[in-house]
């Protein structure tokens, strides 16, 4: 793809819109950014961008600034169906995602995760699964480092790993995936892609531009990816934790307290689930897929268990923060739908004070209604839907209003006794009230060390 002396527009000034203009700007285009953000937000980005002679447009996207450009670049969190992105493809103008024009440019072969939740544990580690077995490996995308920032770095023996969301999804055209897992589909983001059946469409383009050389990974055990074998392209590679895979299935399951891989009607031992050091059954799911994925690059078993042994939880995934006065906290902020979040108060027998809200994704909480009767002792509601919270759950458990972080973790430090857990598990986008996820969990975590200080001057008094 050349871009040398084309007009290119970036939309939107995240850290993929930011890379993105960044990268256009070094081979030559010349790059204008728009964003809907003050000039007074953005301080601290705009003197980079400026050294790079880039053009900015803050404070709104202007109809003009959307003409006569040679191609557009849309960051994630922008929606695709906005209006002056419609005119612009009206008007034939080529409208891509990040993800879109990294792939035009990134060497080797890449294996890319997407799913509702686990994508991060699961992208991580299978970073981590192939590397064990010294093959040249870079990891980015949804997880935080842009797709576009891993081109330099990468060569022809690559093996690209790559965290995919529904949002990036949207925006290709020939992103090519050797290897395309899609861990689960249950409802997130419908206010945005509207409905369940939007937002699955947009997950299975992972599997567009595969051909019978590439690899699809299913969860046999997740209906909403299972259901996506019609729309596959790729060999079939399945993981389960509920069932044993037979005949001429390939891929990697349950049986008993062992994980096997099956290849060849050829099953092999890899490792004992209680070599697993992550909790959660949801968990075991994400092992069993970067097994998957490790074997299909060509990974030996050991060094795929010893990989496995050794990883820690990713911070804000279930990530165990303190014990103070026998009261466990964990920080799962990613926890962002309500699928997460059930997946979460399942990884504990029970005691747990849960802290949910924050915006709203047009969810169901009731949902969680069961669950929360068997294990939780109260829920401490924040954000702007805390309101819509409430009134889903206040039948099954007990419910208080806090409004702020800072105040459900004082008030389940309050209440909280020995054998308790706190639990940020919130089942919303943090976007209400926080800049992100990460700066939700960061907080929580400030927040709980701020109440290990009493505790330990407690302590060393006695």
């Amino acid at each position: 793809m050349e871009v040398k002396n084309k007009r290119v527009l970036v939309v939107g000034l995240g850290k993929s819109g930011i890379a993105s203009a960044q990268f256009l700007a070094t081979r030559g285009a010349h790059v204008t950014v728009s964003e809907t953000r003050s000039q007074s937000e953005l301080k601290n980005e705009i003197p980079a961008l400026l050294e790079r002679g880039i053009a900015i447009e803050t404070g709104g996207h202007g109809e003009r600034t959307f003409r006569d450009q040679d191609l557009i670049v849309v960051s994630p969190g922008v929606p695709a169906d906005v209006s002056q992105l419609v005119r612009a493809r009206q008007q034939g103008i080529p409208v891509i995602g990040e993800i879109e024009l990294a792939a035009r440019f990134l060497k080797g072969k890449i294996v890319a995760i997407t799913g509702s939740n686990g994508k991060t544990t699961t992208t991580t580690l299978c970073g981590e699964v192939i590397a064990s077995s010294s093959q040249r490996t870079l990891v980015g995308g949804n997880i935080g480092t842009p797709v576009i920032l891993l081109v330099d770095d990468s060569t022809d023996d690559t093996v690209n790993v790559v965290e995919i969301s529904s949002f990036q999804l949207e925006t290709i055209e020939t992103f090519h995936p050797h290897i395309a897992v899609v861990l689960n589909i249950t409802p997130d983001h419908l206010d945005r892609h509207g409905s369940l059946e939007a937002y699955t469409a947009a997950k299975a383009r992972i599997f567009e531009n595969q051909n019978s050389s590439d690899y699809s990974v299913l969860n046999l055990d997740d209906p909403g990816s299972a259901a996506l074998r019609s729309r596959t392209k790729g060999q079939l590679c399945w993981f389960s934790r509920k069932q044993e895979l037979k005949g001429e299935s390939i891929g990697a399951f349950l049986r008993g307290d062992e994980i096997y891989w099956r290849d060849d009607k050829l099953d092999q031992i890899v490792m004992p689930v209680s070599e697993i050091p992550l909790k959660g059954s949801h968990n075991v799911e994400n092992v069993l897929a970067a097994i998957a994925v490790g074997r299909l690059c060509g990974c030996d078993i050991q060094s795929i268990r010893d990989a496995v042994r050794r990883f820690k939880a990713v911070e804000h995934r279930l990530q165990h923060i303190a014990t103070i006065r026998g009261v466990e906290y964990y920080n799962d902020s990613k926890a962002t739908n309500v699928d997460a979040t059930i997946k979460a108060i399942e990884s504990f027998a029970g005691n747990i004070h849960l802290i949910l809200g924050g915006k709203d994704k047009n969810s169901d909480y009731t949902q969680m209604n069961n669950l929360l009767r068997a294990r939780v002792k109260r829920v401490y509601t924040i954000g702007s839907a805390a309101e819509k919270i409430r009134s889903h759950v206040q039948p099954a458990v007990e419910v208080m209003p806090c409004m702020t972080l800072e105040a459900a973790v004082e008030r389940a430090h309050d209440a909280a006794k020995s054998g308790d857990v706190v639990l940020l598990a919130p089942a919303c986008s943090s976007f209400d009230q926080f800049e992100n996820y990460e700066h939700r969990g960061r907080t929580f975590r400030a927040l709980v060390e701020r109440l290990q200080q009493p505790a330990a001057a407690a302590q060393e008094r006695r």
